[in-house]
């Protein structure tokens, strides 16, 4: 441990001390290439959106139930398919500039316009039409009912966006600045630097999940981004932060231990590592090819060696806490090397002169993308140790997080990793099985009208026993034809100096900060 804090020390050398004056200093892992919530589905993004911005509704600690936010209370037609929401009148954007249901009007309409190109657009449902009876009422009616409906306001891309700062700022917007009704306002943004936001001060309508309504107790938040584990293992250790919640995984035991350090788990926790395959390209088109990989590695080795225990092994796309989970999907992936050697030679590739198969001239060696960062390096590189193993030679590309969105959104790769935080398994199969979610975040190509039905029937569903049979019937396709390799489900904390008080990890897509109301020295 010595020997990390002193070989990270230059790096954190210009961090100035624990929380001095109003300052909150935070670590992150990674950055985003804008934070613009409409037009991307990046955590890296998702986090910051959800300290400037508010969306009609909250979500509690248990990942489950919405709470009133900018909404203060709705209701729901017999059929399922309107919503009237009735706002709060005392709201204004960081600007000063009032909330009125006419933000909420212009925000979906945004999303749901072509142009905008919004991969998470149906995470606000399939909208008919949008009124406004009054300044503080919204009738939200959909084209079919979406039972997920008022947990997916929930997400950053549905927060509520000033038409003002949109116009103004351009292509520059969630760039240069970005204006929302959330507890921190926009400052500046230096890219793979910081992010510096300000305390909203006139900010009181905090969800009652918090004891602190608003406003914040810091004045300012900075936001340094700090991709080296050490690093940020080093800045913790020694006290030059008060916040992060990219504590590197594999060390949080020795963060448990630490004097200076409180460590909360997020709870509960929804969160893949998966690997998956473009199954559009010819080296993983088959099968039983993505079944073979899936298969020829060793879950739990990698979850001790490399996280530490800080991971759990995953055998399949959901956890079985997950709401609406089928069990019809346990033991579909079963870790098997002498199959995984058997099923490529049924797909025709045979093992060359040095091990790695081939067929038709063509070496068994897809293209895979990963993160730069934190713990995706270890475990591609441990993976691609396993498949070398039955003859498949990984050709791993590593990619800075502020380029990889960009990338992913290309065709010429056959694999990628990240990790994907999650509600319920409607989430998950809406997010990406659905053909329409192609090519992002749908990049397996995977197109097929019984998938598309089956997830339609669970969007629409009234009663909860058709919903969990129809994502049920979805989950069992989809892992019968391998189109991902999930690994494991990485754990999510928040770390702390004990100097800070009010420290809370939340569940939501990875954002353990959530809104920060009730930090405080």
């Amino acid at each position: 441990m010595k020997s990390i804090l002193m070989a990270a020390a230059l790096a954190v050398a210009t961090v100035s001390p624990l929380a001095q004056g109003q300052t909150l200093n935070m670590m992150k892992s990674l950055d985003a290439p804008h934070y613009d919530g409409h037009r991307t589905t990046w955590s890296p993004s998702s986090d910051i959106i959800n300290m400037i911005q508010d969306g009609l509704v909250a979500l509690d600690w248990d990942g489950k139930k919405p709470l009133p936010l900018l909404a203060k209370s709705w209701t729901i037609s017999p059929d399922g398919k309107t919503y009237t929401f009735k706002l709060r009148d005392d709201v204004q954007f960081c600007s000063g500039k009032k909330f009125t249901a006419a933000d909420v009007i212009y925000s979906f309409n945004r999303q749901r316009d072509p142009a905008t190109k919004a991969p998470s657009a149906w995470r606000a449902g399939s909208i008919k039409n949008l009124s406004a009876p009054d300044p503080y009422t919204v009738v939200y009616e959909l084209n079919e009912p979406f039972s997920d409906l008022l947990v997916q306001l929930a997400m950053f891309n549905n927060a509520i966006h000033n038409k003002d700062s949109v116009e103004q700022l351009g292509k520059d917007y969630g760039i240069k600045g970005i204006d929302g009704t959330g507890p921190w306002c926009f400052v500046s943004w230096q890219p793979r630097t910081e992010v510096l936001l300000k305390r909203h001060d006139a900010y009181r309508w905090g969800p009652s999940m918090y004891k602190n309504p608003g406003p914040v107790k810091f004045e300012k938040l900075s936001i340094r981004v700090v991709p080296e584990d050490s690093s940020r293992l080093a800045a913790m250790m020694g006290g030059r932060f008060d916040i992060t919640t990219h504590f590197p995984t594999q060390f949080i035991d020795q963060a448990k231990k630490a004097p200076m350090l409180n460590v909360d788990q997020a709870k509960p926790n929804f969160q893949l590592m998966y690997f998956g395959f473009k199954t559009t390209r010819p080296l993983v088109s088959d099968r039983r090819v993505r079944e073979a990989m899936s298969i020829g590695i060793n879950r739990a080795e990698i979850a001790k060696a490399i996280m530490l225990g800080q991971a759990d092994p995953a055998y399949s796309y959901l956890d079985p806490g997950a709401l609406d989970y089928a069990p019809s999907t346990k033991g579909i992936i079963k870790e098997d090397v002498a199959r995984a050697k058997k099923l490529l030679d049924e797909a025709g590739w045979k093992p060359g002169p040095d091990g790695i198969r081939v067929k038709d001239g063509v070496r068994l060696a897809p293209v895979v993308y990963i993160p730069q960062v934190s713990y995706f390096p270890r475990v591609s590189e441990a993976i691609q140790g396993y498949m070398r193993k039955i003859g498949v030679d990984w050709k791993i590309t590593a990619l800075d997080s502020t380029i990889m969105p960009a990338k992913l959104s290309s065709q010429d790769f056959d694999m990628w990793t990240v990790t994907f935080p999650y509600l319920s398994a409607g989430d998950v199969m809406n997010f990406y099985f659905d053909s329409k979610q192609m090519p992002v975040p749908n990049r397996m190509n995977w197109k097929d009208a019984e998938t598309d039905e089956w997830i339609r029937q669970g969007r629409v569903a009234l009663t909860d026993a058709d919903r969990a049979k129809a994502y049920g019937l979805v989950q069992e396709k989809v892992h019968k034809e391998h189109l991902w390799m999930p690994v494991m489900n990485v754990h999510m904390y928040s770390t702390s100096n004990k100097k800070i008080k009010g420290n809370r990890a939340h569940m939501i897509y990875q954002n353990t900060f959530y809104k920060g109301l009730d930090l405080s020295l």
